[in-house]
């Protein structure tokens, strides 16, 4: 039950103070015995509980969603399989399939205000595309104003150049790549804003599966480039947006 909800009934006599705090205090979480759905993250983080699909039954993912759509929750389940979305499109009927970046949403709770602030989601290579829209798919969820700027890795690095005003004018930046693992370095040292690095599995032998791309952006000499986990798009686009946020709070201040 929603909080605005239980006072107005707590207010009419409908509901007493003591059932009042009963509801209150199990509202913070259902439990189904495989999992403990929290649903006060939302309120914490700005973001719902996601559904990390790898390992899980699609009855298993079903009952998460469900218990989130109950409580009139958006659904964001990653990493999903068109398997697990065909079994969730037959319970759930808004269910949608984002194919590149493998994931399920379920738009339940309809959007305050349009999109805020602009956040850049950069790539290297078309190969590493689907991690890249993993992470704007995420950043979108949280509200941000995404800019997508594809396939402009280091081989080329003039198609970079023809961007970097609009990269400038961004409040985050994600940036992904796999190889060598160059192009953060390269953005962090043409641009101001606060960079987050994402490697990728994408490479020749010895990229040894994303590690080799990894260990350079660690290694980056451009001050403020911040490094996710190999093929982590999910978070770097909850950092992004998070960024994007905050500077969206301190605009509407100035």
């Amino acid at each position: 039950m929603k909080l605005h909800k239980l006072l107005q009934r707590v207010a009419r006599g409908e509901v007493s103070v003591r059932e009042a705090e009963t509801v209150l205090a199990a509202r913070g979480e259902t439990n189904l015995g495989f999992a403990r759905v929290d649903l006060d993250r939302h309120s914490r983080r700005g973001l719902p509980e996601v559904i990390y699909c790898p390992g899980k039954t699609a009855a298993q993912i079903i009952e998460i969603m469900s218990a989130l759509i109950a409580d009139g929750q958006n659904v964001l389940a990653t990493r999903a399989t068109s398997e697990q979305y065909a079994a969730v499109r037959r319970r759930h009927k808004k269910a949608v399939y984002h194919k590149l970046p493998k994931a399920i949403t379920i738009q339940v709770a309809e959007r305050s205000h349009p999109p805020v602030g602009q956040v850049a989601i950069v790539c290297a290579g078309t190969s590493d595309i689907p991690v890249a829209e993993e992470a704007a798919l995420t950043a979108e969820l949280m509200g941000a104003r995404v800019e997508r700027v594809y396939d402009v890795g280091v081989a080329g690095l003039h198609r970079v150049l023809n961007h970097v005003e609009l990269l400038k004018r961004c409040r985050a930046i994600v940036v992904v790549a796999g190889m060598e693992g160059a192009l953060p370095s390269v953005v962090g040292g043409l641009v101001d804003r606060p960079i987050v690095a994402v490697p990728t599995s994408i490479g020749y032998g010895v990229n040894f599966q994303g590690l080799s791309a990894l260990l350079a952006m660690l290694n980056s000499c451009a001050p403020g480039v911040t490094v996710v986990n190999i093929d982590n798009g999910f978070g770097a686009g909850v950092a992004a947006a998070l960024i994007n946020r905050v500077r969206e709070d301190i605009a509407k201040h100035i």
